[in-house]
């Protein structure tokens, strides 16, 4: 699969209210949003709160709660999706290392794939 290039060099940025990074998908032919089982994200060893995570694509933003019922989006091959972290303050300027992992529900697999990303991204100062 595509686990080493989920995370995308470089993207870590600060924003109001938490911080972001660019992501793809880890999988070779783009799903339907509704089928993206769950996104979790850890920084330095902190996990996120599935209720402080957002995922962003070609303008429209949504909970993972949303998503579940996004029937008519997607998030395609090589993508790139911002995935939003809220966390109050953001980061510190300096290296931050950033876990990212997908469950995606695939109708021919008789299981749910994780797939899991890891990085040392540097936040400009």
């Amino acid at each position: 699969m595509m686990d080493n290039k989920m995370i995308v060099e470089d993207s870590l940025e600060q924003i109001d209210g938490g911080f972001a990074f660019l992501g793809r998908l880890p999988y070779y032919r783009g799903l339907g949003l509704s089928m993206i089982e769950d996104i979790a994200v850890s920084v330095d060893g902190e996990k996120l709160a599935r209720e402080d995570i957002r995922f962003a694509v070609r303008g429209k933003t949504y909970s993972l709660d949303q998503m579940e019922t996004v029937y008519d989006d997607r998030w395609n091959f090589g993508e790139k999706a911002k995935i939003i972290g809220l966390k109050p303050g953001g980061l510190s300027a300096g290296k931050h290392r950033l876990e990212f992992a997908v469950r995606m529900r695939v109708s021919y697999l008789p299981f749910v794939p994780t797939t899991k990303d890891a990085k040392d991204l540097a936040l400009a100062g």
